[in-house]
């Protein structure tokens, strides 16, 4: 036995030297040989390759990794900030270690490993980059010669991590701590490489290829980002600790959100497909006619109808007037939006002059309605989205008016064809290594055209697909083609939440869903009245409020029985009536780089209890929304189930049943009431709402008479925005806002001076003071009798109540 013992003791001791060796080996591929202090950062020179640590302000970093002579020269088509003011840091070294120290935080690289480890000005770790941290290894992928790129850090267990983008199809959950998610654009899946951790830090991953989150690494203490194809590792750290300040440097980064028209925060009726303009029209007719509040109507794809896709004509047998329809609309105060996608068919002036300037790729889609291939064109190379755009321009756009463009099936989609797109030759290089970044392209084009061409109405584009840096664009992202389930419904809340944790403010889903089996749902069974209900509710408290479908759902449909109807005109006014509240909001994503539709880790981060909940979220800083997924009323056990839901009220607050008035403790997880008329909406304690009058439309009344409601019980501030709501004056400097603060123990209301001003603002006006109690201030309706009614004529007051 001794031998033997003594034997396998050898092998160990030998196997450990070999592991040693070889761990040596690794580690020595990783050191640090010397660096140097720039005016932007600090370089470093390793053992094999480069590393740079660039401060891009106190608390933005980028981190660059080759394992090449030099880094890659070719600039960023997400980042687009020059960072031409240099931020100054200080640089420290030991033996060890490498320390940069800004105003807010500190970079630690280890000499040994590079890993990077980052610190407040305490020392209290924020995250860190593993031992086995940034790797570049070649890789054969779709034939072609390329490196795969990583970065891991690591993870501990209470961390809760958000983001990456809308994945509509997705499980319900909405923390990636402990799962792994694809960010591979394609048809019903998105990526925008964008992260956000509970420790207070988010993630920028500089790279446009077919990717990969792992977030459950070395059991669930590490992730790490992988991407199919580069040939330097690159990405950006931000320092919150907030989420907020984390989406500010974002979008600091990336490109601030512009404002849309007042009229795109209300109401878009839209269907699959209208196929006439005397159809339209009538539709028009249906809102007005019946007093429903509405303000976009939508022409959806295949108006070109028989003629090929991209010929960009609105088939005059059946669109005799185009302009005279759109000008109907506008008459009746309702903005028109028409689809234009990125795909021509063969045939058409459109496809011969791109393919005449090289402006076509070789990336074609399947077309379900001809059974033609149809070619994408280059939304990466310039020129062609300069011809791109005036075809548009001229063909529909400026040519008939329109207010707002969809843009579908910008993926590009060439269905399970992905080694095709890889191979491709975008002007800007392999499609490996860019198609992700098609639609950003896409819409940068059109969202430059339009700026310049179209100036004194604001751009608002809705797309099927989005990326980092597309808010910069005027882009809406919506989750694509979904059905029309309870199952489908339930994945878009944390999809949605998921969405605008990336940094991209607006997401919008199709009420109902797209399709049921790829046809109309019948909408007049129970089931899909139920569904439909649900949606619409959960609808009117999304960043941009819009119907959209297969079958007949507008408001005024037959297909609603006289309950459903009222419901949903009852939510309408609601969202109407909730305007100056949510163009407030949208001013704050513009000025302040706001977020709008909120992940419950925004607010409480603290709260540990939050983090997992994937269909509960913040809209503004007031109102904590519970959409009911589940099918209470319809279901073949519908008998058995409570019409209620779980609501977890977070801590540190308390919360206001706006229905009720009922107040309730944070902390504690209620059964929430949730027959088929209400969805469980709670008000944070300290909270001050302005809401304006029943409209039919966004700007049809001045908001002379704004009801304020106040929720008492801590103290609360609001900043009402307001502008001209069409035109980009705003940029200017044309604009105006009033502060509100609540001072809860003094129950004291101190109203600011406007400050700003714009052509036609209001000199005067009269806010409706409701301190909220019980049934009064509670509900959709305006409050009967206010608690104080202020005359208001720009110039600071206070309010005792």
């Amino acid at each position: 036995m001794l031998p033997t013992l003594n034997a396998k003791i050898k092998q160990s001791i030998a196997l450990f030297i070999l592991l040693a060796g070889a761990m040596a080996t690794l580690t020595a591929n990783a050191t640090v040989k010397s660096f140097k202090k720039g005016p932007d950062g600090v370089t470093f020179s390793l053992d094999k390759g480069l590393m740079k640590v660039l401060v891009r302000s106190a608390d933005i970093i980028e981190v660059k990794y080759t394992i090449f002579d030099a880094f890659e020269t070719k600039p960023s088509l997400v980042v687009v900030n020059s960072w031409k003011t240099p931020t100054a840091y200080q640089v420290t070294a030991t033996k060890t270690e490498v320390v940069i120290t800004t105003a807010k935080m500190k970079v630690i690289v280890n000499k040994g490993t590079n890993a990077i480890t980052y610190t407040d000005l305490k020392g209290n770790v924020i995250t860190a980059e593993d031992s086995e941290n940034k790797t570049i290894t070649p890789a054969t992928i779709a034939g072609i010669s390329t490196y795969n790129v990583s970065t891991q850090f690591t993870s501990p267990v209470n961390e809760a991590l958000y983001g990456l983008g809308c994945h509509p199809l997705d499980s319900l959950s909405i923390n990636y701590k402990g799962r792994n998610q694809e960010l591979l654009i394609k048809y019903l899946t998105g990526a925008i490489p964008v992260l956000l951790s509970t420790k207070g830090y988010g993630l920028l991953w500089d790279n446009y290829s077919a990717s990969n989150f792992y977030g459950a690494e070395a059991d669930n203490t590490k992730f790490k980002y992988v991407s199919e194809s580069g040939k330097q590792v690159d990405y950006f750290f931000f320092y919150g600790p907030s989420f907020d300040h984390i989406i500010d440097s974002y979008r600091i980064a990336t490109g601030r959100a512009p404002m849309f028209g007042k009229w795109a925060y209300g109401l878009f009726q839209s269907q699959d497909r209208y196929m006439s303009e005397k159809e339209i029209l009538t539709v028009k007719d249906k809102y007005r006619d019946n007093h429903i509040p509405v303000d976009v109507i939508v022409q959806d794809w295949y108006y070109w109808d028989p003629l090929p896709i991209g010929s960009h004509v609105m088939k005059p047998e059946r669109y005799p007037h185009p302009k005279q329809m759109v000008d109907e609309l506008h008459k009746a105060n309702i903005h028109a939006m028409i689809s234009i996608w990125p795909v021509f068919g063969k045939g058409t002036p459109n496809y011969d002059a791109l393919e005449k300037m090289g402006g076509l790729t070789d990336i074609t889609w399947d077309n379900v309605v001809t059974h033609t291939f149809d070619t994408y064109y280059d939304a990466h190379n310039p020129k062609a989205r300069e011809l791109y755009w005036d075809q548009a321009r001229d063909s529909l756009v400026k040519r008939y008016g329109f207010d707002a463009w969809w843009i579908d099936q910008c993926e590009p989609d060439n269905g399970a064809l992905l080694d095709a797109r890889r191979q491709s030759n975008f002007s800007i290089g392999k499609g490996i290594d860019y198609f992700n970044t098609y639609s950003l392209q896409h819409t940068k084009g059109v969202y430059d055209g339009w700026r310049r061409d179209i100036p004194g109405k604001r751009a608002f584009f809705l797309v099927r697909q989005s990326f980092a840096g597309e808010q910069r664009n005027a882009a809406t992202l919506w989750s694509s083609d979904i059905e029309c389930t309870f199952w489908n419904y339930k994945n878009q809340v944390p999809q949605g939440i998921n969405a605008c944790a990336s940094g991209i403010p607006y997401w919008t889903s199709d009420i109902g869903g797209y399709h049921f089996h790829w046809k109309a749902a019948d909408w007049s069974q129970p089931d899909k009245r139920e569904l439909f209900t649900r949606w619409f509710q959960f609808g009117a408290f999304c960043p941009i409020f819009r119907i959209h479908g297969k079958g007949e759902r507008a408001l005024f449909s037959d297909n609603w029985d006289a309950n459903t109807k009222a419901i949903l005109l009852n939510f309408d006014k609601l969202r109407y009536r909730l305007l100056p509240y949510i163009y407030s909001l949208a001013g704050k994503v513009t000025t302040e780089n706001y977020t709008m539709m909120r992940a419950l880790t925004f607010d409480f981060r603290n709260d540990e209890k939050a983090y997992g909940i994937p269909d509960q979220y913040m809209f503004g800083p007031a109102f904590m929304v519970n959409p009911v997924t589940e099918q209470l009323y319809t279901s073949a056990d519908a008998d058995k189930k409570a019409k209620a839901r779980q609501v977890y009220l977070p801590a540190a607050t308390k919360w206001y049943n706006f229905w009720t008035g009922e107040v309730l403790d944070g902390g504690q997880t209620i059964s929430a009431a949730a027959p088929i008329e209400i969805l469980p909406l709670y008000v944070k304690a300290g909270s001050i709402i302005p809401m304006g009058p029943h409209m039919e439309y966004a700007t049809e009344k001045p908001a002379s008479n704004i009801e304020l409601r106040i929720y008492p019980g801590a103290n609360g501030t609001f900043k009402l925005y307001e502008d001209e709501n069409e035109n980009y004056n705003y940029e200017k400097g044309a604009f105006a806002t009033i502060s509100f603060n609540w001072d809860d123990k003094a129950h004291k209301l101190t109203i600011s001076g406007t400050k700003g001003h714009f052509p036609g603002m209001l000199k005067n006006r009269t806010f409706n003071i409701v301190l909220v109690k019980g049934a009064h201030g509670s509900d959709v309706e305006i409050t009967a009798k206010a608690d104080k009614v202020v005359k208001y004529s720009g110039k600071a007051l206070v309010v005792n109540l």
